[in-house]
């Protein structure tokens, strides 16, 4: 770090710096606390989300208990075909949006497979779309919560660094140009009473 430059010009740039932090600060604030408000309903939205995942595999799984044999391969039956996100920015930050999921069904025999395929078909394509929902909201809180980390990082820096150090440099700066205010005018009071003690000491003289 460069040396202090203890001048009228330092103070000058210091008192420049200090009211630019000052004034940009508040607006990092406001960011800070609306990303901060973002994240929190990420977090709701995917604590929401994994609990909707959960209860539907706990329906499926109950109300088909025959997928757990091996009796039944029912994999590859339904198969993500297409998944559409769109992007949105929320304050300053491109988040993902789930705009739909198509799947594709493999075809069967209506007449070869049990009545119950139909159901299992439909169970696994809506946990699958729940899961791609879920994986995307934990995706959006991801980004907020570095998004946050950011943000604050910026705010520390200008209130815990910046300000302080612009703060201290221009207390430095004044209290030695005080001092040389004041060693100038005690200078200036002892050339003039050298003055006066000269012109009295040659007024004296024969």
């Amino acid at each position: 770090m460069a040396k202090l430059a203890l001048n009228k010009s330092a103070l000058n740039r210091e008192r420049k710096n200090l009211e630019a932090y000052r004034r940009f600060l508040p607006s990092l604030e406001l960011k800070q606390r609306q990303l901060t408000a973002l994240r929190e309903k990420a977090r709701r939205e995917a604590a929401r989300s994994a609990e909707e995942l959960q209860r539907r595999q706990s329906e499926v799984a109950a109300g088909l208990p025959m997928l757990a044999s091996d009796m039944f391969d029912l994999s590859g039956m339904v198969a993500v075909e297409e998944v559409k996100v769109r992007r949105e920015n929320a304050v300053g930050v491109e988040l993902p949006r789930l705009d739909d999921v198509r799947f594709r069904v493999q075809s069967y025999s209506l007449l070869g497979e049990p009545h119950w395929v139909d159901a299992a078909i439909e169970g696994l394509r809506e946990v699958l779309e729940l899961r791609i929902r879920n994986q995307m909201a934990e995706r959006r809180l991801e980004l907020l919560e570095d998004a946050v980390r950011k943000i604050t990082q910026r705010v520390n820096l200008f209130t815990e660094v910046l300000i302080p150090r612009a703060e201290d440099n221009i207390r430095k700066i004044s209290i030695y140009l005080g001092d040389l205010e004041r060693a100038a005018v005690i200078r200036a009071k002892i050339a003039k009473k050298k003055r006066e003690v000269d012109r009295r000491e040659q007024g004296a003289a024969p």
